[in-house]
């Protein structure tokens, strides 16, 4: 397992520029960066080659003001076409293989056009995404953070995968998200398995690093260790004070990260 620090979040005293440096110095191998439309991909890439760091994931543009993604919204797959390959040639700058397929808000009564408009764009991003060598992903936000976006758990994520039905469209599986629904972690971690492509963790219920309190996320994560996950775990939170500082909380992982020697 390895892991990767989402810049967006961490290090928020720093400018961007800086925070590849510090990640690198505490010894993440990996970044994820949520949005990075408004940002020189070029420059952010030779920063992080200078500092051996991999672009591990990236999120398609959430779309207009308010929006959270355009992938399930009826009416939208023009701007969702747009947006896809925008992701992809941002993506294929940085040279990130994963890139998080935001679905978007659904309105009540909307759930049956929203679902069959979301199968449909996953399968044309599908065969987008081959030609590039990108795994989409796609994640439960759950519904106290994220009210009204398209799916809220895992099973639900699994069931438009199922219907999409395409190797290169698998689950996005965030620990934090998961345990916020006051789910099971480890029973949706074991039914969710086979279709895991990337890993996020935070610690409920501020999105701050996890604490000692959060067994249930640590074990979570042994038992990825266990199964011999070998992909990315993400650190997407909120730090509650200092980054550097608050990563002891990391003596609780399989393998936590270390700063080179």
């Amino acid at each position: 397992m390895k892991y990767a620090a989402n810049l967006s979040l961490l290090y928020p005293d720093r400018p961007m520029s800086q925070r590849p440096a510090a990640a690198a110095a505490d010894g993440f191998e990996g970044v994820e960066v949520l949005f990075p439309y408004d940002l020189d991909a070029a420059a952010l890439r030779a920063e992080l080659d200078r500092h051996g760091l991999q672009a591990v994931l990236i999120n398609t543009p959430p779309g207009e003001a308010g929006e959270r993604g355009l992938a399930a919204v009826p009416g939208a797959t023009d701007r969702f076409r747009a947006s896809l390959r925008l992701a992809l040639r941002t993506a294929a700058v940085l040279g990130a293989t994963r890139v998080h397929t935001m679905a978007g808000t659904v309105p009540d009564g909307t759930e049956a056009a929203a679902r069959a408009t979301l199968v449909e764009n996953l399968r044309w991003a599908s065969d987008q995404a081959a030609e590039a060598g990108v795994t989409l992903t796609v994640e439960g936000l759950n519904r106290v953070d994220m009210p009204g976006y398209c799916y809220a758990t895992p099973a639900q994520v699994l069931d438009v995968l199922t219907a999409v039905d395409r190797p290169n469209v698998r689950l996005q599986f965030d620990l934090y998200h998961t345990a916020k629904e006051a789910l099971p972690v480890l029973e949706e971690l074991e039914r969710a398995w086979p279709w895991i492509a990337h890993c996020q963790i935070a610690g409920p219920p501020d999105r701050h690093e996890p604490t000692a309190a959060d067994g249930e996320l640590f074990a979570g994560v042994a038992w990825l260790a266990e199964q011999g996950y070998a992909g990315w775990l993400g650190f997407e939170y909120r730090p509650a004070g200092d980054t550097s500082d608050g990563l002891a909380w990391t003596r609780h992982l399989p393998a936590r990260p270390r700063p080179p020697a």
